[in-house]
């Protein structure tokens, strides 16, 4: 018996990874995060399937199903939103089946960032303006910020922001923001990136809070902040330039030519 951990991904049905479906194909029980999954996915469950939402569920509950399965000899597919790398309460679960005894494996997802990144056709990352993306969030009821971790410290570095977890703040964090960025910053929200009701929001940190308002956004939505949101001039990547020298390209474009 195994617990298979899967990233269901950001919402689209069709941004889960072959690896996942195939999991949930073959596990007799399936526990996923309530609406944060797509219901399409759960139609990969085999016939018969234990389907448990554990969005009402505590922790002490979710593991109680596990064992129970694990008596019965039954894998499990245990479904979270998008990747399972940030803030999906895995290393939790995990040390909890440590000390069981129980064996699980790890499947990754698309992350909300990817998907929001697609849905604003941008690259967070782009030459001379932004070579990193900080994922950071606000403190909230279930996880406070540690006190190194503050905006201003990760606003001083220029990166990409993609701010999670936060929309229900997002004057506090423009206004903590904008001294390092400017009210002129390009920035953007995009509501529920994947799903059929997906909204997205551009602006600059002097207007996207009064966006974000007028739209009503509350939850599940991802702010997103810096230049590269709405990338103008910029140079382009050397990787591809004619004169680039690099392992499959020797030489660049003349070698190229030269070996013909």
């Amino acid at each position: 018996m195994t617990v298979h951990f899967i990233g269901a991904g950001p919402g689209a049905a069709d941004l889960i990874t072959v690896r996942g479906r195939d999991r949930i194909a073959a596990c007799p029980v399936c526990l996923y995060a309530g609406s944060l999954v797509a219901p399409e996915i759960l139609g990969w469950c085999p016939p018969g399937a234990r389907i448990v939402d554990t969005a009402p569920l505590d922790l002490d509950a979710i593991v109680a199903e596990i064992e129970a399965a694990q008596a019965r000899g039954q894998d499990v597919a245990r479904l979270h939103s998008g990747d399972l790398a940030i803030w999906s309460a895995l290393a939790e679960q995990m040390r909890r089946l440590d000390r069981l005894g129980i064996p699980y494996t790890v499947t990754p997802g698309v992350p909300a960032f990817s998907a929001a990144a697609a849905a604003l056709r941008r690259e967070l990352t782009v030459p001379g303006l932004a070579q990193s993306v900080v994922l950071t969030r606000s403190s909230g009821r279930a996880s406070a910020m540690p006190e190194r971790e503050r905006l201003a410290a990760f606003a001083a570095t220029g990166a990409t922001l993609a701010l999670h977890l936060s929309i229900h703040v997002v004057e506090k964090l423009v206004a903590e923001v904008t001294p390092f960025y400017g009210a002129a910053c390009p920035a953007a929200i995009v509501y529920r990136a994947s799903w059929p009701d997906e909204r997205v929001l551009t602006g600059t940190l002097a207007t996207i809070a009064g966006q974000a308002a007028e739209a009503g956004l509350e939850r599940q939505a991802l702010i997103l902040v810096g230049p590269a949101i709405e990338p103008r001039e910029f140079r382009e990547s050397a990787l591809y330039a004619a004169d680039y020298d690099r392992r499959f390209r020797p030489g660049g474009a003349v070698a190229a030519e030269g070996a013909r």
